[in-house]
């Protein structure tokens, strides 16, 4: 009887998860309710064959030789992949895999929600109503904004971003969108979105909400001059990566009414915050939960436990490989 392929889990998953990888592996799994220490990572790697991370797990080269030679996959569980280097994986031969579209949905229903909640107050009224201070009704009490027949400006039109789009086109929205490459007019017509330069986009929008990765180019790719080019009524609204956003900048636009509010579920410093977003009531600040629904995370962890299968129970290229090149060469 052939052994089981050795497969290190740096998190419990969900049950179903769990079930479908102890049929196919042995597994080691970190026992911690906690981001693995780094320390432990390295140590449980040498004799693995499989390296099933989350975005908070670094996988660099100091991670991947500490595997002796023997790692074969990568198989993230996220979308994103920025906490992998890619290139020290594909020159070591390593696959990388991830958990495209499965997040899509969940994600964009989170930024709608964010929308909403920052414009129309819930945070700060829930704060307001539970101990029981609720005055009573009034036509100047706690007035927000509107989300229908608003401009929403779209940095990004990937998988997510036209989700959001699509969403948003629901409230009766006016939809714009910035990208690197601006797509042909019919695809423009057919999603019924608007390009602009990101300058102008930023002018004209009331709500701004950016769905691109994490890259050198797009770190802080929202700063000072960006955001003072917002209207002071408008929102910014991140569920893509918290770099995106010189959170320090953002936080003087906010204090000092150069935009409206914010609505964020990722930081800068995961998990710590930029010390002057706690106080701002013009905040609704989520803990990373764009993808956190049972079904949404079970799916993620079924994605990733198959991409492990494909490779080393099956011999193929794993659905969502990333380098498939390094499988090519062997």
């Amino acid at each position: 009887m052939n052994a089981k392929p050795r497969v290190l889990v740096t998190r419990q998953l969900p049950p179903a998860v769990m079930e479908l990888l102890q049929a196919g592996f042995d597994l080691t799994v970190n026992p911690h309710d906690a981001p693995m220490p780094r320390g432990e990572l390295l140590a449980a790697l040498p004799g693995q064959v499989g390296l099933l991370p989350l975005l908070v797990d670094q996988v660099d080269a100091e991670l991947l030789d500490a595997a002796g030679g023997g790692l074969r996959i990568v198989a993230n569980y996220a979308v994103g992949y920025n906490n992998i280097d890619l290139e020290a994986a594909t020159s070591r031969g390593v696959a990388v895999s991830n958990t495209p579209d499965v997040l899509t949905d969940t994600t964009a229903d989170l930024a709608i929600a964010l929308m909403l909640a920052v414009a129309r107050r819930m945070v700060e009224a829930d704060a307001l109503t539970r101990p029981g201070r609720f005055p009573g009704w009034g036509p100047m009490f706690m007035l927000g904004a509107d989300l229908h027949h608003k401009t929403l400006g779209l940095i990004g039109l990937g998988r997510i971003g036209k989700a959001v789009a699509r969403r948003g086109q629901g409230f009766d929205m006016k939809v714009l969108y910035h990208q690197r490459n601006r797509l042909d007019p019919e695809t423009e017509q057919e999603l019924k979105v608007e390009y602009r330069g990101l300058d102008q986009l930023l002018a004209e929008s009331d709500f701004i909400s950016p769905h691109v990765p994490l890259t050198p180019d797009t770190r802080h790719l929202l700063g000072q001059r960006e955001l003072g080019l917002m209207k002071p009524s408008a929102y910014l609204v991140n569920t893509a990566r918290g770099e995106v956003v010189d959170e320090a900048a953002l936080v003087h636009a906010l204090e000092s009414g150069v935009i409206a509010g914010a609505g964020l579920d990722v930081y800068e410093n995961e998990p710590e915050l930029h010390p002057g977003l706690v106080g701002l009531k013009n905040t609704v600040l989520l803990p990373h939960l764009g993808s956190a629904t049972l079904e949404t995370r079970t799916n993620m962890g079924l994605v990733a436990a198959g991409n492990l299968r494909a490779l080393l129970l099956h011999g193929r290229t794993p659905p969502n490989c990333l380098n498939p090149q390094v499988l090519d060469q062997k």
